[in-house]
């Protein structure tokens, strides 16, 4: 009905996943985890994402949409309620991070990227269950994560972690100018 009565566009369908936390899981002993983290270049260069509902809206694209989650990992550092979660490589540099905060007994994951070249290596899945262990410790009895319906690769990384799918919605953008 949105669509059809109105001048709204449909601009991304998201899908939340959830994994219950039943049992602790091995840590990732090469996984590290930092709250507070201060500003890192590297992690910022990392978060280009390729499925956004900010770049897809032609009108958030004029309005620097593609900014958005450069934006939202700046604004994460520093800040005591923003975890990272980072993977080294042996010269100290970063090739992976999650971002994940909490609320009560839920740990949300917000971002997570893996370099290029390294896709598909076991980084998002030693970061995932780095985060997994981590939130158990805190008493946490589920992790929550949201993606677009397009990005199968996430889609089917969640999967073969345990995340059961519980939500799926659209979202629409309507501009008033």
């Amino acid at each position: 009905m949105i669509g059809k009565d109105t001048l709204a566009f449909l601009a991304d369908v998201n899908i939340q996943f959830k994994k219950k936390l039943e049992s602790p899981v091995e840590k990732s002993e090469d996984i590290k985890i930092f709250s507070a983290l201060e500003r890192n270049e590297r992690i910022i260069a990392m978060g280009e994402f390729q499925f956004s509902k900010f770049t897809e809206d032609p009108e958030l694209n004029k309005r620097a949409g593609e900014q958005v989650y450069r934006q939202w990992l700046i604004n994460s550092f520093g800040k005591a309620d923003k975890f990272y979660a980072l993977s080294e490589d042996g010269n100290g540099e970063i090739n992976g991070f999650l971002l994940h905060s909490y609320s009560e007994y839920t740990c949300i994951i917000e971002l997570i990227a893996v370099s290029q070249n390294l896709a598909k290596s076991g980084i998002g899945t030693r970061l995932f269950k780095a985060v997994e262990y981590e939130a158990y410790q805190r008493s946490c009895d589920e992790i929550r994560v949201g993606t677009q319906v397009r990005n199968m690769g996430a889609i089917n990384f969640y999967h073969k972690l345990g995340c059961k799918q519980v939500g799926c919605h659209q979202i629409y953008h309507l501009w008033n100018l």
